[in-house]
């Protein structure tokens, strides 16, 4: 007989607690290999793969897609340790149900790199069979194992679904309950030593009866309460107006609730300033074309105007370290990180997120590019990995992407400084006494006034914006 192990949402790290079932990557009947992922749930950090630590036959799953979980809450079940079999038909020829072993992992991203095996479906005709029926042939063949439960779809929060095998003995009794969507370990048997009998599901079947009516009779009320409600607004309103439509409400939770909580505490936490100065990126961009229409073997891969900015940033943070720092509210004190972590905002379909280039200090253009390229790559396609969301200690925020010329931005807790960037776009501007068309772009800082005075921010802004304007500045600290 199988033995049924519960596989609960494990802890993924970073001081999550909870997570947001996205998309079930087995049924139940399918075969699942020792560490295979079973379901993709997003965190407040990202969206990662959860392998199962069980090989096994899946009996039940937990939770729908869309439905958030807390850790510890149960995923599936899977019925494991059952003997392998074989079939004298084509269909099943080879299969059999997976080891009973289990990794022992519980954390996501670990495994013992077993093989994933291939996933099949149980045929429903072989649940209800008896473990000792064989076809009718020369050779008995050994069926597979009775498995615990139909497909069962509860909520976490269900306390009243029980542990362990279900007591069943009837084939009869287990169809029935599958064909009346009866989850057998709900009931109570009535039998001895609790087995459930006939007269059990019966009797469930008619209180899921009784259930479904009284459920469609209060539907039906409350349409023709909703159907009347309307006409009755209209009479009641000025000059037969209609009312007003009911407000959508959106919840809070995810990538998004993890912004609104980082930003409303960085607004409640640190009392911030910002500056701003236009500056000439003309010759920037002139540079940057320059270096991208370069060939020959020195000739490497082409270099945005985000990476330069950022390899500016990290050259005025060398100038301004206060700028690289975060403040311990407990201890009082201002903390001065020795090395540069630089964020840098991208937008992706789930939501604002700020992927981590590390040591950015140690970076060239080049190198800072192509780190951003890959990062926005899994940014994406939603497979950031927690830690390179967190760790940050300087933001880059380049909004000018949006069509938009300026900006406030809110520092992303609990760093101390935020750059943002406009759009460059072409601009009246005095250049060397005559008036003339050039490239311009805004800068804006945010930062903590607690690290620094407006001296220190406004000689780094200063300081960026030279370099924007006049590039050979940069080559100093090359």
């Amino acid at each position: 007989m199988a033995k049924v192990l519960e596989f609960k949402l494990p802890d993924l790290g970073e001081g999550l607690t909870e997570a947001e079932i996205v998309r079930w990557l087995v049924e139940v009947g399918d075969v699942v290999a020792i560490d295979q992922p079973v379901v993709e749930v997003e965190t407040a950090k990202a969206m990662v793969e959860v392998p199962c630590p069980y090989g096994g036959v899946v009996t039940a799953r937990f939770g729908e897609e869309g439905t958030e979980l807390p850790v510890g809450a149960p995923l599936l079940t899977v019925a494991v340790g059952a003997p392998e079999g074989s079939s004298g038909s084509g269909e099943d020829s080879g299969s059999g149900t997976e080891s009973s072993g289990g990794s022992g992992n519980v954390l996501v991203g670990y495994g013992t790199g077993a093989p994933a095996a291939r996933r099949r479906r149980i045929r429903p005709d072989r649940l209800d069979r008896p473990v000792t029926e064989a076809p009718v042939s020369a050779a008995p063949v050994v069926e597979a194992p009775v498995l615990e439960a139909p497909v069962v779809k509860v909520l976490v929060a269900d306390a009243a679904v029980s542990e362990g095998p279900v007591p069943v003995v009837s084939p009869l009794v287990r169809r029935l309950a599958r064909q009346n969507d009866i989850d057998l370990r709900r009931l109570a048997g009535s039998g001895p030593d609790g087995l459930i009998l006939r007269a059990d599901v019966d009797r469930a079947i008619r209180t899921a009866e009784e259930t479904a009516t009284a459920t469609a009779h209060a539907a039906r009320t409350q349409a023709k309460t909703q159907a009347q409600a309307p006409a009755a607004a209209v009479a009641g309103a000025p000059n037969g107006v209609s009312a007003a439509p009911a407000a959508e409400r959106i919840p809070l939770r995810g990538v998004r609730g993890a912004v609104a909580d980082k930003l409303s505490r960085s607004r409640t936490e640190i009392p911030d300033a910002t500056c701003w100065v236009d500056a000439d990126a003309t010759e920037l961009m002139t540079v940057r074309a320059a270096m991208n229409a370069a060939t020959g073997p020195s000739a490497g891969p082409k270099v945005s105007v985000l990476a330069l900015l950022a390899r500016i940033c990290t050259a005025a943070l060398a100038r301004f370290p206060e700028l690289n720092s975060t403040v311990d509210t407990e201890a009082r004190e201002i903390v001065r990180l020795p090395g540069v972590h630089l964020g840098f905002a991208a937008q992706t379909e789930r939501g604002l997120v700020v992927p981590v280039v590390r040591d950015a200090h140690t970076r060239n253009a080049e190198s800072i590019g192509a780190e951003i390229a890959r990062l926005t790559e899994l940014a994406r396609t939603g497979k950031l990995s927690p830690a390179q969301l967190t760790g940050g200690t300087f933001t880059l925020n380049n909004y000018g992407v949006f069509g938009v010329d300026g900006s406030t931005p809110i520092i992303n807790h609990p760093e101390a400084a935020m750059l943002g960037v406009g759009r460059i776009m072409p601009k009246p501007w005095v250049h060397q006494g005559e008036l003339a068309v050039r490239q311009v772009v805004q800068l804006s800082l945010t930062f903590d006034h607690r690290v620094c005075d407006g001296g220190t921010a406004g000689g780094f802004l200063r300081y960026v914006a030279d370099c924007v304007e006049q590039p050979a500045v940069l080559l100093r600290t090359l």
